[in-house]
């Protein structure tokens, strides 16, 4: 089975620390706390995302989470528990790969994006999950910088490298199907600059794309992890304790992003 984890930083990447705002009364219903021994977290599921709040809820209820690891933590990016396998697990083994036995449709909001302190679904690669289906458990909490506007010039930049690489390998795979429905041959020669051709012509049709300013705003005051967004379900948010993300994605690891000394979590409903 591949690892469930969510992409790791290229070099310059994201993220950010997240205004704590005061919990209204109806918040105070859906509120759960996530124990550790570097300090608590206290964090809300958000409506706008049902399947996923139901099932963390459900987990939650089972006591599904207790005495797992946060097994997988990166500086300035993020830290991710959640695997059954990770409980009484033996120290330097490889996680990552444990879920309950199903995954979950993705709810992309675009209102809801990779700020410091969201809690988001992992989930397996696009090569194997092309619905960006996500895990049953396997979660990971944003930490992240504050963004420079060179940064996020960069972040576009990317994502419209990615959406052009898309486009190209499309058309690739439409000209190969042809060939193949036609008993033709595949002359990538001439394959390859028609599909870069057509997808330069796409894109410049679809248009350059730009962080909205909202988003922009929040990644250069708060800070987070856009080039996550609409790639992984966004399903929560730590309202206090942010602290204690930094404290735990501080923590010296393994060669696999490991903690060295096991990090527990117990994770409750208030």
């Amino acid at each position: 089975m591949k690892k469930i984890f969510i992409l790791p930083l290229i070099l310059s990447v994201f993220i950010f620390s997240c205004q704590v705002e005061k919990p209204s009364k109806k918040d105070m219903d859906q509120l759960y706390k996530i124990e550790t021994e570097y300090g608590n977290m206290i964090f809300k599921l958000y409506d706008a995302t049902p399947l996923h709040k139901e099932n963390f809820t459900k987990l939650i209820e089972q006591g599904y989470f207790d005495d797992l690891l946060f097994h997988r933590v990166i500086n300035k990016f993020m830290i991710q528990g959640g695997d059954p396998d990770s409980r009484n697990a033996e120290p330097g083994v490889m996680l990552g790969e444990g879920g309950p036995g199903y995954t979950i449709p993705a709810e992309f909001i675009d209102t809801i994006f990779h700020k410091k302190g969201v809690i988001a679904a992992a989930r397996q690669g696009d090569d194997v999950n092309p619905e960006m289906r996500s895990a049953g458990s396997q979660f990971y909490i944003a930490q992240g910088y504050v963004f420079t506007d060179e940064d996020v010039e960069k972040v576009e930049d990317r994502i419209n490298a990615s959406r052009l690489n898309k486009l190209v390998t499309k058309y690739i795979d439409e000209a190969k199907n042809v060939a193949f429905e036609t008993g033709g041959i595949i002359d990538y020669e001439v394959i390859l600059p028609e599909a870069r051709k057509k997808a330069e012509e796409k894109f410049k049709e679809e248009g350059y794309f730009k962080l909205p300013d909202f988003k922009r705003q929040v990644y250069q005051t708060v800070g987070g992890i856009p080039h996550l967004d609409n790639a992984y379900t966004v399903f929560g948010e730590v309202i206090e304790g942010l602290d204690v993300i930094d404290k735990i994605a501080a923590v010296e690891t393994d060669e696999n992003d490991r903690p060295i000394k096991d990090v527990k979590m117990r994770i409750i409903k208030l």
